[in-house]
């Protein structure tokens, strides 16, 4: 491991410190180096390359067609999905995740239509990395 030093303003030293306990960090390292991760896998999201996600959904299943849609949309993009999961959160409410790998832009596109669809309460694509350029 390399040691580097960085140099901040004071103010901003201060509240990246309140962000570190806030989160749990037990030093500034690991803080900047999770930082420094977010940002690559940030660009590997805006170059196009392969990428996974997650993408998160909660809908209420009383919605006319809502499931057929939502599966339909799901089939039409099978090459990059890799798992889903079904759970029934109450009478009205169920929560999918949909765990993709592939072209980012293929990824988006996926996850802002299911998002688009009449009935999904809450959407959520969570970038991750390959680990290719980590």
């Amino acid at each position: 491991m390399e040691r580097f030093s960085i140099s901040m303003e004071e103010d901003l030293l201060g509240k990246f410190d309140n962000h570190l306990s806030g989160h749990g960090y037990s030093n500034r390292s690991e803080a900047v180096r999770d930082l420094v991760r977010k940002a690559l896998i940030d660009e590997e999201w805006q170059s196009g390359e392969e990428v996974v996600g997650v993408i998160t959904l909660v809908f209420d299943h009383h919605q006319r067609k809502l499931q057929d849609k939502l599966t339909e949309l799901q089939h039409d993009h099978y090459e990059i999905i890799i798992s889903s999961t079904h759970v029934h959160l109450d009478h009205h409410n169920c929560l999918e995740v949909i765990i993709v790998k592939g072209e980012a832009g293929s990824v988006c596109e996926l996850a802002n239509r299911l998002k688009a669809t009449r009935g999904v309460k809450t959407s959520e694509l969570t970038s991750a990395s390959t680990g290719k350029k980590l």
